[in-house]
């Protein structure tokens, strides 16, 4: 008797443990989002900046995934967001149904300031639809999955934002 696995859901998460003296700058990647988020509001086609601390996190993730999964990943869009005390995301996608070719095949959360946050993830297991996973968003921890996932974001406390990062990656 043999088995092939034809396809398989993979859902990666953790700290991120940089190495000593490379903290990432969370105030800096924080101070990031809320730039971004009011500067979108007139202009809505502006790229998240960059900056060495994003590009710690960044590098770090898909070092991080390419050698311990054997999984290389390319970046294709970033943002940040800042939710406000209660809120619950509508559903959330990363693809375009109509131009999968040209979709993200990964999407990244990272707790930049996060308080009693909580991500579900939506996923199918064959027959069995409908099927979810929530696991809770903290500071300095990233949870990654397939960007097909449907997922939504939960802040349950009443006393401050919640600042997400969030980077779109392409498997190659």
């Amino acid at each position: 008797m043999q088995k092939k696995v034809l396809s398989e859901q993979a859902l990666y998460y953790g700290d991120v443990a940089m190495p000593k003296d490379w903290d990432i700058d969370r105030d800096k990647l924080s101070n990031d989002i809320l730039k971004h988020t009011f500067s979108t509001l007139s202009h809505p086609t502006i790229d998240f900046p960059f900056s060495r601390t994003w590009d710690m996190l960044n590098t770090y993730m898909r070092d991080f995934i390419g050698l311990e999964y054997e999984i290389n990943l390319v970046n294709k869009k970033t943002w940040g967001n800042i939710y406000k005390p209660n809120e619950t995301t509508i559903p959330l996608s990363n693809i375009d149904p109509v131009d999968l070719r040209n979709s993200p095949d990964f999407t990244l959360l990272y707790g930049v300031k996060v308080k009693d946050c909580m991500v579900r993830i939506h996923y199918e297991d064959n027959r069995r639809k409908g099927r979810s996973w929530d696991m809770p968003l903290t500071d300095n921890k990233f949870i990654m999955f397939p960007s097909t996932n449907m997922y939504y974001l939960t802040n349950n406390q009443k006393d401050s934002l919640n600042f997400v990062q969030t980077i779109t990656y392409e498997y190659i």
